[in-house]
């Protein structure tokens, strides 16, 4: 059975960025994840060890996001897209970063990246 695992709103403070305030006193980012999964094992047991535990999820995400640096949010979202495939058995994922407030001349609520991601191109 289709399904899929969605994690919405992981927070964390990270130093990712252009600007000199993004990488020395950082910003918030928001993490949206949706890893497709077939469901059927776990809606049959009921048991977390047939499925994608969303707790992992969360700390891979805050992990990869806080103890990593990079210039671009684009980097964050494949490099998370990546670790999410090779920590657990889904086909395939979808990552959504948000930089909360970034820095520029005007006022927005976010700047934001989205990548989706196959099993498939792990190997590149």
């Amino acid at each position: 059975m289709k399904g899929a695992i969605r994690v919405s709103g992981i927070r964390f403070h990270a130093f990712h960025g252009l600007t000199r305030l993004e990488r020395q006193v950082g910003v918030r980012h928001r993490v949206d994840v949706v890893l497709d999964h077939d469901i059927s094992a776990p809606a049959a047991s009921d048991r977390v060890e047939d499925t994608v535990d969303y707790r992992a999820v969360h700390d891979l995400v805050v992990r990869v996001g806080r103890e990593n640096s990079f210039h671009l949010i684009e980097t964050l979202a494949v490099r998370l897209a990546r670790e999410l495939l090779r920590a657990f058995p889904v086909p395939r994922v979808r990552v959504v970063v948000h930089k909360e407030t970034p820095v520029l001349d005007g006022m927005v609520d976010d700047v934001a990246v989205e990548v989706e991601m196959g099993r498939e191109e792990l190997a590149e």
